[in-house]
Protein backbone atom coordinates (compact mmCIF):
# COMPACT_ATOMS: atom_id res chain seq x y z
CA UNK A 1 0.00 0.00 0.00
CA UNK A 2 3.00 2.32 0.02
CA UNK A 3 3.81 2.21 -3.69
CA UNK A 4 3.09 5.45 -5.45
CA UNK A 5 1.31 5.85 -8.73
CA UNK A 6 1.61 6.83 -11.45
CA UNK A 7 4.88 7.15 -13.33
CA UNK A 8 2.91 9.32 -15.78
CA UNK A 9 1.64 12.08 -13.49
CA UNK A 10 -1.45 14.10 -14.37
CA UNK A 11 -0.77 17.26 -16.36
CA UNK A 12 -2.83 19.65 -14.25
CA UNK A 13 -3.06 22.42 -16.84
CA UNK A 14 -4.26 20.04 -19.51
CA UNK A 15 -6.73 18.46 -17.08
CA UNK A 16 -8.26 21.82 -16.16
CA UNK A 17 -8.53 22.82 -19.82
CA UNK A 18 -10.30 19.58 -20.70
CA UNK A 19 -12.60 19.75 -17.69
CA UNK A 20 -13.48 23.38 -18.44
CA UNK A 21 -14.43 22.51 -22.02
CA UNK A 22 -16.57 19.64 -20.76
CA UNK A 23 -18.40 21.96 -18.40
CA UNK A 24 -18.92 24.65 -21.03
CA UNK A 25 -19.94 22.35 -23.90
CA UNK A 26 -21.89 19.68 -22.07
CA UNK A 27 -22.35 19.71 -18.30
CA UNK A 28 -23.92 23.17 -17.98
CA UNK A 29 -26.53 22.16 -20.56
CA UNK A 30 -27.22 18.88 -18.76
CA UNK A 31 -27.69 20.73 -15.49
CA UNK A 32 -30.09 23.21 -17.06
CA UNK A 33 -32.28 20.29 -18.08
CA UNK A 34 -31.91 18.79 -14.60
CA UNK A 35 -32.85 22.03 -12.80
CA UNK A 36 -36.03 22.31 -14.86
CA UNK A 37 -37.36 19.05 -13.36
CA UNK A 38 -38.93 19.49 -9.86
CA UNK A 39 -37.61 16.17 -8.59
CA UNK A 40 -38.31 16.83 -4.92
CA UNK A 41 -37.11 14.47 -2.22
CA UNK A 42 -39.68 11.98 -0.86
CA UNK A 43 -40.17 13.91 2.40
CA UNK A 44 -41.53 16.78 0.31
CA UNK A 45 -43.21 14.62 -2.37
CA UNK A 46 -44.80 11.56 -0.72
CA UNK A 47 -46.20 10.57 -4.13
CA UNK A 48 -42.73 10.60 -5.69
CA UNK A 49 -43.22 7.18 -7.21
CA UNK A 50 -46.40 8.20 -9.03
CA UNK A 51 -44.81 11.48 -10.12
CA UNK A 52 -41.89 9.65 -11.68
CA UNK A 53 -39.61 12.70 -11.48
CA UNK A 54 -36.88 11.09 -9.38
CA UNK A 55 -36.82 8.25 -11.89
CA UNK A 56 -36.56 10.80 -14.72
CA UNK A 57 -33.51 12.63 -13.38
CA UNK A 58 -31.81 9.37 -12.47
CA UNK A 59 -32.50 7.88 -15.90
CA UNK A 60 -31.26 11.07 -17.60
CA UNK A 61 -28.03 10.92 -15.61
CA UNK A 62 -27.60 7.23 -16.47
CA UNK A 63 -28.11 7.91 -20.19
CA UNK A 64 -25.50 10.67 -20.05
CA UNK A 65 -22.98 8.51 -18.18
CA UNK A 66 -23.37 5.70 -20.72
CA UNK A 67 -22.98 8.19 -23.59
CA UNK A 68 -19.52 9.17 -22.31
CA UNK A 69 -18.18 5.79 -23.42
CA UNK A 70 -15.66 5.71 -20.57
CA UNK A 71 -13.40 2.71 -21.03
CA UNK A 72 -14.10 0.00 -18.47
CA UNK A 73 -17.31 1.61 -17.14
CA UNK A 74 -20.43 -0.34 -16.31
CA UNK A 75 -23.58 1.03 -14.73
CA UNK A 76 -27.06 0.09 -13.66
CA UNK A 77 -30.07 1.62 -11.97
CA UNK A 78 -30.69 -0.42 -8.84
CA UNK A 79 -34.20 -0.64 -7.40
CA UNK A 80 -35.81 -2.07 -4.30
CA UNK A 81 -39.60 -2.23 -3.87
CA UNK A 82 -40.93 0.88 -2.16
CA UNK A 83 -37.53 2.57 -2.05
CA UNK A 84 -36.10 5.41 -4.10
CA UNK A 85 -33.72 4.13 -6.80
CA UNK A 86 -29.96 4.59 -6.96
CA UNK A 87 -27.48 4.73 -9.82
CA UNK A 88 -24.45 2.49 -9.39
CA UNK A 89 -21.44 2.59 -11.69
CA UNK A 90 -17.98 1.03 -11.63
CA UNK A 91 -14.87 1.80 -13.64
CA UNK A 92 -12.17 -0.85 -13.88
CA UNK A 93 -8.81 0.24 -12.50
CA UNK A 94 -5.73 0.59 -14.68
CA UNK A 95 -3.10 0.36 -11.94
CA UNK A 96 -1.30 -3.00 -11.52
CA UNK A 97 -3.56 -5.41 -9.61
CA UNK A 98 -6.18 -2.66 -9.32
CA UNK A 99 -9.12 -5.01 -9.86
CA UNK A 100 -8.30 -7.56 -7.19
CA UNK A 101 -10.93 -7.96 -4.49
CA UNK A 102 -8.73 -6.38 -1.82
CA UNK A 103 -7.24 -3.58 -3.96
CA UNK A 104 -7.92 0.05 -3.02
CA UNK A 105 -11.17 1.41 -4.45
CA UNK A 106 -12.45 4.97 -4.84
CA UNK A 107 -16.13 5.53 -4.00
CA UNK A 108 -17.78 8.60 -5.54
CA UNK A 109 -21.10 9.83 -4.15
CA UNK A 110 -23.81 12.31 -5.04
CA UNK A 111 -27.59 12.73 -5.01
CA UNK A 112 -30.23 13.95 -7.44
CA UNK A 113 -33.24 14.64 -5.20
CA UNK A 114 -34.02 18.25 -4.34
CA UNK A 115 -35.36 20.49 -1.63
CA UNK A 116 -38.72 22.22 -2.29
CA UNK A 117 -39.09 25.58 -4.01
CA UNK A 118 -39.07 28.02 -1.08
CA UNK A 119 -40.08 31.67 -1.49
CA UNK A 120 -38.15 34.88 -2.21
CA UNK A 121 -36.56 34.12 -5.56
CA UNK A 122 -35.36 37.12 -7.56
CA UNK A 123 -38.06 38.24 -10.00
CA UNK A 124 -36.13 36.96 -13.02
CA UNK A 125 -35.21 33.64 -11.36
CA UNK A 126 -37.08 30.59 -10.17
CA UNK A 127 -36.37 27.15 -8.73
CA UNK A 128 -37.27 25.31 -11.96
CA UNK A 129 -36.18 27.94 -14.51
CA UNK A 130 -32.41 27.62 -14.92
CA UNK A 131 -30.46 30.75 -15.76
CA UNK A 132 -26.73 30.99 -16.47
CA UNK A 133 -25.40 34.43 -15.58
CA UNK A 134 -21.86 35.65 -14.87
CA UNK A 135 -20.52 32.16 -14.29
CA UNK A 136 -23.37 31.23 -11.94
CA UNK A 137 -26.02 28.65 -12.82
CA UNK A 138 -29.19 29.51 -10.88
CA UNK A 139 -31.91 27.02 -9.97
CA UNK A 140 -32.82 24.38 -7.42
CA UNK A 141 -30.52 21.42 -7.05
CA UNK A 142 -27.72 22.29 -9.46
CA UNK A 143 -25.24 22.94 -6.66
CA UNK A 144 -26.95 20.64 -4.16
CA UNK A 145 -26.12 18.18 -5.60
CA UNK A 146 -27.09 17.50 -9.20
CA UNK A 147 -23.69 18.39 -10.58
CA UNK A 148 -21.89 15.64 -8.64
CA UNK A 149 -22.45 12.74 -11.05
CA UNK A 150 -21.42 14.89 -14.02
CA UNK A 151 -18.32 16.28 -12.30
CA UNK A 152 -17.31 12.81 -11.11
CA UNK A 153 -17.36 11.38 -14.63
CA UNK A 154 -15.57 14.44 -16.01
CA UNK A 155 -12.78 13.84 -13.49
CA UNK A 156 -12.50 10.21 -14.60
CA UNK A 157 -12.41 11.33 -18.25
CA UNK A 158 -9.53 13.69 -17.46
CA UNK A 159 -7.54 10.72 -16.13
CA UNK A 160 -8.43 8.56 -19.12
CA UNK A 161 -7.52 11.22 -21.68
CA UNK A 162 -3.96 11.37 -20.35
CA UNK A 163 -3.66 7.61 -19.82
CA UNK A 164 -2.95 8.18 -16.14
CA UNK A 165 -3.19 4.94 -14.22
CA UNK A 166 -5.90 4.95 -11.59
CA UNK A 167 -7.49 2.65 -9.02
CA UNK A 168 -10.85 0.97 -9.43
CA UNK A 169 -13.65 3.52 -9.09
CA UNK A 170 -17.28 2.98 -8.07
CA UNK A 171 -20.10 5.48 -7.73
CA UNK A 172 -23.41 5.67 -5.87
CA UNK A 173 -25.91 8.37 -6.81
CA UNK A 174 -29.00 8.31 -4.59
CA UNK A 175 -32.38 10.05 -4.72
CA UNK A 176 -33.37 10.52 -1.06
CA UNK A 177 -30.50 12.44 0.57
CA UNK A 178 -32.64 15.48 1.33
CA UNK A 179 -34.97 13.16 3.26
CA UNK A 180 -32.22 11.76 5.44
CA UNK A 181 -31.00 8.95 3.10
CA UNK A 182 -33.35 6.49 4.78
CA UNK A 183 -33.26 4.22 1.73
CA UNK A 184 -29.50 4.21 1.28
CA UNK A 185 -28.33 1.68 3.89
CA UNK A 186 -30.24 -1.25 2.33
CA UNK A 187 -28.63 -0.42 -1.01
CA UNK A 188 -25.17 -0.21 0.52
CA UNK A 189 -25.72 -3.59 2.17
CA UNK A 190 -26.86 -5.03 -1.16
CA UNK A 191 -23.95 -3.50 -3.08
CA UNK A 192 -21.25 -4.08 -0.46
CA UNK A 193 -19.69 -7.08 -2.27
CA UNK A 194 -19.36 -4.89 -5.38
CA UNK A 195 -17.97 -1.84 -3.59
CA UNK A 196 -14.67 -3.51 -2.85
CA UNK A 197 -12.02 -2.25 -0.44
CA UNK A 198 -12.98 1.42 -0.32
CA UNK A 199 -9.98 3.53 0.72
CA UNK A 200 -11.00 6.91 -0.70
CA UNK A 201 -14.49 8.42 -0.59
CA UNK A 202 -15.21 11.44 -2.77
CA UNK A 203 -18.39 13.22 -1.75
CA UNK A 204 -19.16 16.43 -3.65
CA UNK A 205 -22.23 17.37 -1.58
CA UNK A 206 -20.59 19.87 0.76
CA UNK A 207 -19.43 23.49 0.83
CA UNK A 208 -16.53 25.88 0.52
CA UNK A 209 -15.39 28.72 2.77
CA UNK A 210 -14.57 30.84 -0.28
CA UNK A 211 -14.01 30.35 -4.00
CA UNK A 212 -10.26 30.89 -3.79
CA UNK A 213 -9.01 27.45 -2.72
CA UNK A 214 -9.97 23.83 -2.32
CA UNK A 215 -11.92 23.19 0.90
CA UNK A 216 -12.11 19.90 2.74
CA UNK A 217 -15.05 19.32 5.06
CA UNK A 218 -13.78 17.88 8.34
CA UNK A 219 -17.05 17.54 10.26
CA UNK A 220 -20.82 17.56 9.74
CA UNK A 221 -23.59 18.15 12.23
CA UNK A 222 -26.29 15.58 12.82
CA UNK A 223 -29.96 16.41 12.58
CA UNK A 224 -33.42 15.45 13.68
CA UNK A 225 -36.56 16.82 12.08
CA UNK A 226 -40.21 16.39 12.88
CA UNK A 227 -43.52 18.03 13.67
CA UNK A 228 -44.46 19.40 17.09
CA UNK A 229 -48.21 19.91 17.49
CA UNK A 230 -50.09 21.56 20.35
CA UNK A 231 -53.87 21.06 20.47
CA UNK A 232 -56.11 22.80 23.01
CA UNK A 233 -59.55 22.92 21.27
CA UNK A 234 -61.44 20.75 18.81
CA UNK A 235 -62.42 23.80 16.72
CA UNK A 236 -61.72 27.52 16.52
CA UNK A 237 -63.70 29.87 18.79
CA UNK A 238 -64.32 33.61 19.02
CA UNK A 239 -61.18 35.16 20.50
CA UNK A 240 -63.12 37.82 22.38
CA UNK A 241 -65.39 35.25 23.97
CA UNK A 242 -62.76 32.63 24.86
CA UNK A 243 -59.42 34.35 25.37
CA UNK A 244 -58.48 34.62 29.00
CA UNK A 245 -60.16 31.29 29.74
CA UNK A 246 -58.85 29.21 26.85
CA UNK A 247 -55.04 29.35 26.73
CA UNK A 248 -53.58 30.15 23.34
CA UNK A 249 -52.06 27.11 21.60
CA UNK A 250 -49.24 29.40 20.47
CA UNK A 251 -48.45 30.40 24.06
CA UNK A 252 -48.39 26.75 25.08
CA UNK A 253 -46.08 26.08 22.13
CA UNK A 254 -43.71 28.79 23.39
CA UNK A 255 -43.67 27.21 26.85
CA UNK A 256 -42.96 23.77 25.44
CA UNK A 257 -40.12 25.05 23.24
CA UNK A 258 -38.65 26.85 26.26
CA UNK A 259 -37.95 23.39 27.68
CA UNK A 260 -35.54 22.80 24.81
CA UNK A 261 -34.00 26.19 24.14
CA UNK A 262 -33.10 29.36 25.99
CA UNK A 263 -34.93 31.82 23.76
CA UNK A 264 -32.66 34.70 24.82
CA UNK A 265 -29.39 33.03 23.82
CA UNK A 266 -30.44 30.16 21.55
CA UNK A 267 -28.53 27.66 23.72
CA UNK A 268 -30.05 24.18 23.74
CA UNK A 269 -30.77 23.25 27.35
CA UNK A 270 -30.36 19.43 27.46
CA UNK A 271 -26.68 18.78 28.20
CA UNK A 272 -26.86 15.49 26.27
CA UNK A 273 -27.25 17.57 23.10
CA UNK A 274 -23.75 19.06 23.56
CA UNK A 275 -20.23 17.69 23.21
CA UNK A 276 -16.68 18.97 23.67
CA UNK A 277 -14.96 20.31 20.57
CA UNK A 278 -11.87 18.15 19.83
CA UNK A 279 -8.58 20.03 20.03
CA UNK A 280 -7.72 19.45 16.36
CA UNK A 281 -11.08 20.82 15.20
CA UNK A 282 -10.64 23.88 17.40
CA UNK A 283 -7.21 24.48 15.86
CA UNK A 284 -8.68 24.11 12.36
CA UNK A 285 -11.46 26.58 13.20
CA UNK A 286 -8.85 29.09 14.35
CA UNK A 287 -6.87 28.65 11.12
CA UNK A 288 -10.01 28.95 8.98
CA UNK A 289 -11.15 32.05 10.89
CA UNK A 290 -7.80 33.66 10.04
CA UNK A 291 -8.53 33.05 6.35
CA UNK A 292 -12.20 34.04 6.24
CA UNK A 293 -12.34 36.75 8.94
CA UNK A 294 -15.70 38.48 9.26
CA UNK A 295 -16.96 36.73 6.12
CA UNK A 296 -17.82 33.88 8.50
CA UNK A 297 -20.95 35.85 9.36
CA UNK A 298 -21.18 38.66 6.78
CA UNK A 299 -21.82 36.17 3.97
CA UNK A 300 -25.44 35.68 5.02
CA UNK A 301 -28.26 37.87 3.54
CA UNK A 302 -28.95 40.00 6.62
CA UNK A 303 -32.02 42.22 6.67
CA UNK A 304 -31.45 45.99 6.34
CA UNK A 305 -33.66 48.78 7.51
CA UNK A 306 -33.45 52.55 7.63
CA UNK A 307 -33.96 54.20 11.00
CA UNK A 308 -33.70 57.96 11.32
CA UNK A 309 -31.53 58.19 8.26
CA UNK A 310 -28.97 55.66 9.44
CA UNK A 311 -28.95 52.22 7.81
CA UNK A 312 -29.07 49.39 10.32
CA UNK A 313 -28.18 45.78 9.66
CA UNK A 314 -29.39 42.75 11.60
CA UNK A 315 -26.73 41.33 13.90
CA UNK A 316 -25.35 37.80 14.19
CA UNK A 317 -25.14 35.94 17.49
CA UNK A 318 -21.41 36.63 17.50
CA UNK A 319 -18.91 38.68 15.51
CA UNK A 320 -15.96 36.56 16.61
CA UNK A 321 -14.94 34.52 13.51
CA UNK A 322 -13.80 31.50 15.54
CA UNK A 323 -17.02 31.43 17.55
CA UNK A 324 -19.06 31.91 14.39
CA UNK A 325 -17.47 28.80 12.88
CA UNK A 326 -17.93 26.74 16.05
CA UNK A 327 -21.53 27.84 16.58
CA UNK A 328 -22.58 26.65 13.12
CA UNK A 329 -20.63 23.40 13.25
CA UNK A 330 -20.17 22.18 16.85
CA UNK A 331 -23.16 23.54 18.75
CA UNK A 332 -26.74 22.20 18.74
CA UNK A 333 -29.42 24.52 17.37
CA UNK A 334 -33.19 24.55 17.04
CA UNK A 335 -34.98 26.07 14.05
CA UNK A 336 -38.65 26.37 13.14
CA UNK A 337 -38.79 25.66 9.40
CA UNK A 338 -42.53 25.45 8.84
CA UNK A 339 -45.90 26.07 10.50
CA UNK A 340 -49.48 24.81 10.28
CA UNK A 341 -52.71 25.87 11.90
CA UNK A 342 -52.39 29.50 10.86
CA UNK A 343 -54.64 31.23 8.35
CA UNK A 344 -53.06 33.66 5.91
CA UNK A 345 -52.83 37.24 7.14
CA UNK A 346 -55.60 38.24 4.75
CA UNK A 347 -57.91 35.55 6.08
CA UNK A 348 -56.99 35.84 9.77
CA UNK A 349 -60.14 36.74 11.70
CA UNK A 350 -60.74 37.11 15.43
CA UNK A 351 -60.52 33.41 16.11
CA UNK A 352 -58.67 31.52 18.80
CA UNK A 353 -57.07 28.75 16.80
CA UNK A 354 -57.55 25.13 17.95
CA UNK A 355 -53.94 24.09 17.38
CA UNK A 356 -50.44 25.21 16.44
CA UNK A 357 -47.99 22.93 14.64
CA UNK A 358 -44.33 23.62 13.88
CA UNK A 359 -41.87 21.77 11.69
CA UNK A 360 -38.68 21.64 13.76
CA UNK A 361 -35.10 21.12 12.63
CA UNK A 362 -32.65 20.19 15.36
CA UNK A 363 -28.97 20.30 14.40
CA UNK A 364 -26.62 18.29 16.58
CA UNK A 365 -22.83 18.34 17.13
CA UNK A 366 -20.84 15.76 15.14
CA UNK A 367 -20.14 13.47 18.11
CA UNK A 368 -23.69 13.35 19.53
CA UNK A 369 -25.93 10.30 18.97
CA UNK A 370 -29.01 11.57 17.12
CA UNK A 371 -31.21 8.58 18.03
CA UNK A 372 -30.65 9.19 21.76
CA UNK A 373 -31.47 12.89 21.33
CA UNK A 374 -34.68 12.11 19.47
CA UNK A 375 -35.95 10.01 22.37
CA UNK A 376 -34.92 12.67 24.88
CA UNK A 377 -36.61 15.33 22.76
CA UNK A 378 -39.88 13.40 22.69
CA UNK A 379 -39.90 13.03 26.47
CA UNK A 380 -39.08 16.71 27.08
CA UNK A 381 -41.73 17.98 24.68
CA UNK A 382 -44.63 15.67 25.47
CA UNK A 383 -44.47 15.02 29.24
CA UNK A 384 -46.58 17.12 31.63
CA UNK A 385 -47.98 19.46 29.01
CA UNK A 386 -49.16 22.90 30.23
CA UNK A 387 -52.94 22.95 30.79
CA UNK A 388 -52.97 19.22 29.92
CA UNK A 389 -52.94 20.22 26.28
CA UNK A 390 -52.42 17.50 23.71
CA UNK A 391 -48.76 17.82 22.73
CA UNK A 392 -47.30 15.39 20.20
CA UNK A 393 -43.85 15.10 18.64
CA UNK A 394 -43.71 13.12 15.42
CA UNK A 395 -40.17 12.56 14.24
CA UNK A 396 -39.65 12.50 10.47
CA UNK A 397 -35.95 11.76 10.06
CA UNK A 398 -32.74 11.75 12.04
CA UNK A 399 -29.07 11.15 11.41
CA UNK A 400 -25.97 11.44 13.58
CA UNK A 401 -23.20 13.80 12.59
CA UNK A 402 -19.72 12.94 11.41
CA UNK A 403 -16.15 13.75 12.35
CA UNK A 404 -13.55 12.98 9.68
CA UNK A 405 -10.84 10.41 10.39
CA UNK A 406 -7.20 11.47 10.64
CA UNK A 407 -5.59 12.20 7.29
CA UNK A 408 -2.79 10.08 5.89
CA UNK A 409 0.29 11.78 4.50
CA UNK A 410 -0.48 10.98 0.86
CA UNK A 411 -4.01 12.38 1.14
CA UNK A 412 -2.97 15.62 2.83
CA UNK A 413 -0.18 16.13 0.29
CA UNK A 414 -2.53 15.41 -2.62
CA UNK A 415 -5.13 17.91 -1.39
CA UNK A 416 -2.56 20.68 -0.99
CA UNK A 417 -0.94 19.97 -4.35
CA UNK A 418 -4.32 19.95 -6.10
CA UNK A 419 -5.36 23.17 -4.40
CA UNK A 420 -2.08 24.90 -5.29
CA UNK A 421 -2.23 23.69 -8.89
CA UNK A 422 -5.76 24.94 -9.55
CA UNK A 423 -6.25 27.75 -7.04
CA UNK A 424 -2.78 28.92 -6.08
CA UNK A 425 -3.35 28.32 -2.35
CA UNK A 426 -3.22 25.44 0.13
CA UNK A 427 -6.32 23.42 0.91
CA UNK A 428 -8.56 24.90 3.61
CA UNK A 429 -10.32 22.87 6.31
CA UNK A 430 -13.82 23.65 7.51
CA UNK A 431 -16.67 22.04 9.43
CA UNK A 432 -20.15 22.27 7.94
CA UNK A 433 -23.42 22.77 9.76
CA UNK A 434 -25.38 20.56 7.40
CA UNK A 435 -25.78 16.79 7.40
CA UNK A 436 -24.76 14.09 4.92
CA UNK A 437 -26.15 10.86 6.41
CA UNK A 438 -24.02 8.66 4.19
CA UNK A 439 -20.73 9.77 5.73
CA UNK A 440 -21.27 8.05 9.05
CA UNK A 441 -22.30 4.87 7.28
CA UNK A 442 -19.16 4.92 5.18
CA UNK A 443 -16.84 5.76 8.06
CA UNK A 444 -18.24 2.81 10.00
CA UNK A 445 -18.18 0.48 7.03
CA UNK A 446 -14.77 1.51 5.72
CA UNK A 447 -12.73 2.70 8.73
CA UNK A 448 -9.49 2.90 6.69
CA UNK A 449 -10.95 5.17 4.02
CA UNK A 450 -9.88 8.76 3.50
CA UNK A 451 -12.80 11.14 3.07
CA UNK A 452 -12.64 13.84 0.40
CA UNK A 453 -15.82 15.70 1.30
CA UNK A 454 -15.95 18.87 -0.79
CA UNK A 455 -18.46 20.89 -2.74
CA UNK A 456 -19.45 24.09 -4.50
CA UNK A 457 -21.71 25.54 -1.80
CA UNK A 458 -19.64 28.63 -1.13
CA UNK A 459 -20.68 32.15 -0.06
CA UNK A 460 -24.14 33.25 -1.20
CA UNK A 461 -24.82 29.94 -3.03
CA UNK A 462 -27.85 29.51 -0.75
CA UNK A 463 -28.71 25.84 -1.07
CA UNK A 464 -32.28 25.08 0.09
CA UNK A 465 -33.19 28.77 -0.13
CA UNK A 466 -34.04 31.25 -2.90
CA UNK A 467 -31.57 32.07 -5.68
CA UNK A 468 -29.52 28.91 -5.21
CA UNK A 469 -26.62 28.91 -7.63
CA UNK A 470 -23.74 26.76 -8.81
CA UNK A 471 -20.45 28.65 -9.12
CA UNK A 472 -19.26 27.14 -12.40
CA UNK A 473 -15.65 28.46 -12.39
CA UNK A 474 -15.16 26.90 -8.95
CA UNK A 475 -16.83 23.67 -10.05
CA UNK A 476 -14.39 23.37 -12.97
CA UNK A 477 -11.37 23.67 -10.68
CA UNK A 478 -12.91 21.30 -8.13
CA UNK A 479 -13.48 18.71 -10.86
CA UNK A 480 -9.85 18.94 -11.96
CA UNK A 481 -8.71 18.76 -8.32
CA UNK A 482 -10.70 15.53 -7.86
CA UNK A 483 -8.90 14.00 -10.84
CA UNK A 484 -5.55 15.01 -9.39
CA UNK A 485 -6.28 13.48 -5.98
CA UNK A 486 -7.39 10.20 -7.56
CA UNK A 487 -4.17 10.16 -9.60
CA UNK A 488 -2.15 10.55 -6.39
CA UNK A 489 -3.80 7.65 -4.58
CA UNK A 490 -1.30 4.89 -3.71
CA UNK A 491 -1.61 1.71 -5.71
CA UNK A 492 -1.97 -1.76 -4.31
CA UNK A 493 1.23 -3.27 -3.01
Amino acid sequence: MNARIPPNALNTGQALEQVSQKWDNDIVGQLKDYIAIPAKSPMFAPDWEAQGLLDTVLRNAAIWVEAQKVEGLQLEIVRMPGRTPVLFFEVAGTQPNANNADSPTVLMYGHLDKQPEFEGWRSDLGPWTPKYEDGKLYGRGGADDGYAVYASLAAVQALKSQNVMHPRIVGIIETAEESGSADLLPYIDMLRPRLGAVELVICLDSGAGNYDQLWLTTSLRGMASGTLKVEILTEGVHSGDASGVVPSSFRIMRQVLDRLEDSKTGRMLPESFHCEVPADRLAQAQATAAILGDETYKRFPWAHHDCGGSTLVSLPTTTDPVQALLKRTWEPTLSVTGAEGFPTLQNAGNVLRPYTAFKLSLRLPPLVDAAVCVQEMKRILEDNAPYQAKVTWEGLSSSSGWNAPAMTNWFEDALNQASRAHFGADCGYIGQGGTIPLMNLLSQGFPKAQMMVCGVLGPKSNAHGPNEFLHVPYAKKLTAAVAQVIAAMPAAA
